[in-house]
């Protein structure tokens, strides 16, 4: 685990400066019982680190000193969708260690091919607060009707189950296709959507699983929101992304890129939107010293993206979900233990 004592000077200033950042995105604190704070961050080109706080005149660039500003904003969250985990995984399992034992890592195996790029997905997240439902998979998309197969995605996408007390909800993660052209990314989009609005979404309805709780997020390459065709892509089969993130871009550089999603069927969950989402923007408060551009190597060029939902443990959550009269003056009475 981080010992934020041992940091060395310079890195612990940054610390702040990065902690200042994350309560200016209105995050709010982790709330036992009460609330439930998912993200999703593309970590780039997220591999092996240099094992040192030191800089390496080589390769690779992120170090001991990168992972303690990853370690810094992960352990605010429950759940982190992660795109961009390379095929080695030494800087995640050393991660991992800076997070502490009470985390939990899932992780696909790499994608082949060269659009693949050798990248996986992964989820990490606190298990005190969050476990594994059991459920998980890759997505893959069904044959047409004459039996032929179907082109898959470039990198495949991953949905897993969670159980938040007594709240349960998949997760699906992808990072889409870039291409040589925006247009590129389109056909990947729509394709996502419908299986998630079709496939994913009617059958937990026909089924009553905990599907019915989804929640689609990750590295979608959308340029802008809004009128953007991709973006009117991801949304054209219901999916809806808060009010609160529509403005918010999530990458650096001189064009404003809103590449990373959250969105789900609005309505239709049990989990409740608290209204509170944000972006977490670090560039300029860690690796002072150097232009973006390097930072970029070291921490990331996309900003991790949160949202909160509410979990409600009160009594009449509790004597809805074992159908029980919550009317009653005390519905749990007759529950034995």
């Amino acid at each position: 685990m981080l010992d934020y004592a041992a940091l060395p000077p310079p890195i612990a200033k940054e610390i702040v400066l990065l902690r200042r950042r994350i309560e200016a995105s209105g995050l709010p604190p982790k709330a036992t019982d009460s609330n439930l704070l998912i993200a999703t961050w593309n970590i780039k080109a997220f591999g092996g680190v240099h094992p040192s706080w030191e800089e390496n005149p080589g390769s690779p660039k992120r170090n001991l000193r990168s992972l303690a500003y990853l370690a810094e904003v992960i352990h605010r969250m429950d759940v982190v969708a992660v795109q961009e985990v390379k095929r080695d995984l030494s800087g995640v399992r050393r991660l991992m260690d800076f997070l502490g034992p009470e985390w939990g890592l899932i992780v696909t195996d790499v994608t082949l091919g060269p659009e693949g790029n050798a990248e996986r997905l992964a989820f990490l997240f606190d298990r005190r607060r969050v476990q594994p439902s059991g459920l998980a998979g890759e997505i893959v998309l069904a044959g047409g009707d004459d039996g032929a197969p179907r082109r898959q995605f470039d990198r495949t996408p991953y949905a897993v189950g969670f159980r938040a007390g007594l709240s349960r909800f998949v997760l699906v993660t992808a990072h889409i296709r870039y291409g040589k052209r925006a247009e590129e990314r389109e056909p990947e989009i729509r394709a996502l959507a419908n299986h998630v609005a079709v496939d994913m979404r009617d059958r937990a309805r026909q089924a009553q699983t905990e599907d019915e709780n989804l929640i689609v997020l990750g590295d979608f390459n959308i340029d802008t929101r809004g009128d953007d065709p991709r973006f009117q892509a991801f949304v054209s089969s219901g999916l809806m992304v808060p009010l609160q993130i529509r403005d918010l871009r999530t990458a650096f550089g001189t064009v404003p890129k809103y590449y990373d999603q959250i969105a789900w069927f609005m309505g239709e969950m049990d989990l409740r939107y608290t209204d509170r989402s944000g972006v977490i923007d670090f560039a300029g408060s860690v690796y002072r010293e150097m232009p973006l551009r390097d930072m970029a190597f070291r921490v990331s060029d996309h900003f991790p993206l949160w949202t909160e939902f509410r979990l409600d443990r009160s009594q009449e959550a509790l004597a809805q979900s074992l159908g029980l009269d919550p009317n009653r003056p005390d519905p749990l009475s007759d529950v034995q233990p």
